[in-house]
């Protein structure tokens, strides 16, 4: 796992998501990757919550309530000042439901942060629930 954080942007796999970002000025993007991580059958892969997790950062962000920020995050601060849209209470909904299911036990995050006995992730998914709620 190119991980180097807990964070939502603290991997390869969220960082390579933010680039489908440029050029779009709408939620659509954001919405897929939470889509996809929803729609993954009986396994949820690593890459696909990883994309999801930085997509509900994209959100709080969107709100105000970004959860990181550092080098790792200004290409999505850049982007958030290009968009014209507030996340609909719908989104924020389905990005609720999308934490839920990166933290549950049939998802690869979470047996990769539990296998390393780091209780940060864990704790800044409660915070980023928290962010968006």
């Amino acid at each position: 796992m190119g991980t180097w954080s807990h964070e939502p942007f603290g991997n390869d796999d969220a960082n390579d998501w933010a680039y489908d970002l440029e050029g779009s000025s709408d939620l659509s993007i954001v919405e897929q990757a939470l889509d996809d991580a929803l729609e993954a059958e009986d396994y949820l892969e690593a890459p696909e919550g990883a994309n999801a997790v930085a997509a509900v950062e994209v959100l709080a962000k969107l709100l105000g309530k970004g959860t990181q920020s550092d080098a790792y995050t200004e290409k999505i601060d850049e982007w958030i000042k290009t968009v014209n849209e507030q996340p609909s209470t719908a989104l924020l909904e389905k990005a609720k439901r999308v934490l839920e299911r990166v933290s549950a036990e049939d998802s690869e995050l979470h047996d990769l942060w539990s296998e390393v006995g780091n209780k940060e992730w864990a704790a800044s998914i409660d915070v980023l629930k928290a962010a968006i709620s």
